[in-house]
């Protein structure tokens, strides 16, 4: 919502008994707020809607963000409540304290490695240099800092959806046979059982069987990518799991569901691998495969929305779709099918894309 410390300039706002029922309110020249520290500005089209006076009332406007050292980019603000404005020299001037307007998040797919693999020593040393550096960049990349995070990792099913519940989420160590220290590492960033709550209720809405787990904590498939893209540990995160059928379609209208979670100032990241076969790291028969199936992957996540559903939800029709993730044994790939979901209309595109240990990886964005 918009805070009552929003200040508007120029002559008092119209009311229905002064307004000039032939006139239309119809444009905002400018906007200006701060975004935690970089300076945003705008020209903007909007309706104003309603008879009561001027106000802005749950519209979308496109803006130009400008960040420092940075290209301007397209975001896209969606203003909660209703805004008074106020007319000077025949145009519609407003204020707003951007720090409380909801600007809609993109959603990604990444990929979290090997095990505590980013915070230990490798052979190869490089091995997955470019990953974590990948990693540590993507959070300059977003609009502003997410009010949340909806965390979907490949390391958590169950028969039906579940949500973290936990205000305090300890840490799972599932991982197995790395250096002492890798089980020392720490992450605490609180939980959100609002947010769980409301994921909860556009899960049930929609038609699926959820709940929420009050004792399950944070899995390496969260701890090990936030560590580095959210390094000071402070956004709210709560995990989504997998469910245990990894029914592609299920989990692609599980996202959509969830889709109006970005509106809302919530990071959607689905948590996994684009190639996953334990028996094809660092073999070279595996290396072909995963470049093709990597190409046929990219190529339907940048596809049109409609054919982008359609081709995920048959990813095992795709040439090499079980030598890069055997079947029964795809839960590195599924939570690409809830970011997918969680899309919409927004368009992919592939961000990163990497040979590691022989294999293809890619990740990708959607927004």
């Amino acid at each position: 919502m918009v805070s009552d410390a929003m200040q508007s300039h120029g002559p008092s706002q119209p009311t229905p008994g002064n307004r000039d029922p032939n006139e239309k309110y119809e444009k905002h020249e400018y906007m200006q707020g701060d975004v935690t520290g970089q300076s945003l500005n705008a020209i903007v089209n909007a309706r104003l809607q309603g008879q009561e006076g001027l106000f802005l009332n749950n519209s979308w406007l496109e803006l130009l963000f400008f960040s420092k050292g940075s290209t301007a980019q397209s975001v896209s603000i969606n203003l909660v409540s209703t805004i008074p404005t106020r007319r000077t020299n025949g145009s519609d001037k407003i204020m707003a304290d951007f720090d409380t307007l909801q600007i809609e998040q993109p959603v990604w797919f990444i990929p979290h490695g090997a095990g505590p693999c980013f915070f230990m020593d490798w052979n190869p040393p490089e091995a997955w240099d470019g990953m974590a550096d990948f990693l540590a960049n993507l959070s300059v990349s977003l609009p502003r800092q997410p009010r949340a995070v909806l965390l979907i990792s490949a390391h958590w099913l169950e028969s039906d959806f579940r949500v973290t519940g936990s205000t305090k989420p300890e840490l799972i160590f599932d991982y197995y046979g790395f250096p002492a220290h890798t089980y020392e590492l720490t992450y605490p960033a609180p939980g959100s059982p609002n947010l769980a709550d409301h994921v909860l209720r556009l899960l049930t809405e929609a038609g699926f069987d959820a709940g929420a787990d009050h004792e399950r904590g944070f899995d390496h498939g969260m701890f090990i990518p936030l560590k580095l893209i959210f390094p000071k540990a402070d956004i709210p995160v709560v995990q989504l799991s997998l469910r245990a059928d990894l029914d592609p379609e299920a989990h692609l209208a599980a996202g959509r569901a969830l889709a109006s979670l970005r509106r809302e100032g919530v990071l959607i990241v689905g948590s996994g691998m684009s190639f996953h076969n334990m028996r094809g790291y660092g073999n070279a028969a595996f290396t072909p495969r995963s470049e093709v199936f990597d190409n046929w992957l990219s190529t339907a996540v940048e596809a049109e929305p409609g054919k982008r559903w359609a081709n995920l939800a048959n990813w095992s029709a795709a040439p090499y779709a079980y030598d890069c993730h055997p079947q029964g044994h795809e839960e590195h790939l599924i939570p690409l099918m809830v970011a997918a979901g969680a899309a919409g209309e927004s368009v992919g595109q592939k961000v990163y894309s990497e040979q590691v240990l022989k294999s293809q990886l890619s990740a990708y964005r959607f927004g």
